[in-house]
């Protein structure tokens, strides 16, 4: 992301975070959802995305949008997603798959997006 502007809107009294960096492709901070949820939002947003459900439309939203998502590793991840076994972080979507909906920044004032 280049020169990265914030907006903040607030919902049942937490501060939500939105980026952008050209005013149309928006980024909500899942972090900040997910600390309605738990102190260690990190540890919730890696449950979400365990579940095959949110890897469906991950998956859905990737191909339909980007033109480098790879499918092909994208479907050995569909086939473990909701077994016991099976972790999944933003990061390693990103870097498995190539997505570009989930921005993740680490560091002082970083998240996921």
């Amino acid at each position: 992301m280049g020169t990265i502007k914030k907006e903040t809107i607030h919902a049942k009294g937490f501060d939500i975070r939105i980026y952008t960096t050209d005013y149309e492709n928006e980024y909500i901070s899942l972090t900040d959802i997910a600390k309605f949820k738990s102190s260690d939002p990190d540890d919730v947003i890696k449950n979400w995305m365990r579940g095959r459900d949110t890897l469906e439309f991950l998956g859905l939203w990737e191909s339909l949008h980007n033109s480098d998502f790879n499918p092909v590793e994208f479907d050995g991840i569909r086939g473990q997603a909701g077994s016991n076994t099976f972790t999944m972080s933003p990061t390693k979507w990103i870097g498995t798959v190539h997505a570009i909906g989930i921005v993740s920044k680490a560091g002082r004032y970083g998240g996921i997006c």
